[in-house]
């Protein structure tokens, strides 16, 4: 059974100098390949140099919206041109989140749509953060749809109302530790209605730690527990759950 965690911040301070044992304790827990997203021009650099140094890990460029308001016209230049960089498949982690920065949503949309004209123009699937903007990011979506190559909701933490506007929009939907909480009612609908063709997991690295190691320091062998946590809501086994997450991260990041 091999595994691919479609979203970790290996980039993350928290990893520093551990990264070799990162990568053993991945493969002895069947975690074959990762993607490591940057959020801002500096740890979008750093996740492109993990990418050249080791196999496993691929990388994505983007600005998050926590770094939207410190953006301007010389980043986007940056991020532009870091996508020609080995091993960057995807554009991103970019998004909305009205949770902690609701005081700058025209901002935040600003620098979501600068970077979607890049992904356009680069052809490039992007990777979307959304907290408490679901309905603003639909509407931005279906305004984009002819012209973005679709992509990814990482993190998913709606119902399965919206999962299903996101899939029909062509974007896949990426479950991370909280579907393991007790607390995932929402959650688990959404997880049993995505189709196997649009399913992700990812462990969202070094946050949102999965049941039963939540609490600590989160890392890339932890999808294991996330897919078979999936696998059983959706009634599958878990090594069909992990064969068709496998093959959607390597389709929609075109590996």
């Amino acid at each position: 059974m091999k595994l691919f965690d479609s979203h970790c911040h290996l980039n993350d301070q928290r990893f520093q100098g551990d990264i070799d044992k990162i990568i053993a304790h991945m493969h002895l827990n069947g975690v074959e390949r990762c993607l490591c997203p940057g959020s801002n021009v500096t740890d979008s650099k750093v996740a492109i140099k993990l990418a050249g140094q080791y196999s496993e890990i691929f990388a994505s460029v983007g600005i998050h919206p926590h770094d939207a308001e410190n953006s301007d016209d010389d980043s986007f230049a940056q991020i532009e041109a870091l996508l020609s960089s080995p091993k960057v498949v995807a554009l991103g982690e970019m998004g909305l989140d009205y949770y902690y920065d609701a005081d700058y949503k025209e901002k935040q949309i600003y620098v979501l749509e600068k970077q979607f004209e890049i992904a356009g123009r680069c052809k490039m699937p992007v990777i979307l953060h959304v907290r408490d903007a679901h309905q603003d990011m639909l509407d931005i979506l279906k305004s984009w749809q002819n012209y973005l190559f679709g992509g990814i909701i990482h993190c998913f933490s709606s119902s399965a109302e919206v999962a299903k506007e996101y899939v029909k929009l062509g974007f896949y939907v990426s479950f991370a530790g909280p579907l393991t909480y007790k607390n995932a009612r929402k959650l688990v609908e959404a997880a049993k209605l995505v189709p196997d063709d649009r399913l992700l997991i990812e462990t969202d690295s070094p946050y949102l730690s999965p049941e039963p190691v939540r609490g600590t320091r989160n890392e890339p062998a932890n999808v294991r527990f996330i897919c078979q946590k999936l696998a059983e809501y959706r009634n599958q086994p878990v090594e069909q759950v992990a064969e068709l997450t496998y093959a959607n991260a390597c389709r929609v990041y075109g590996l």
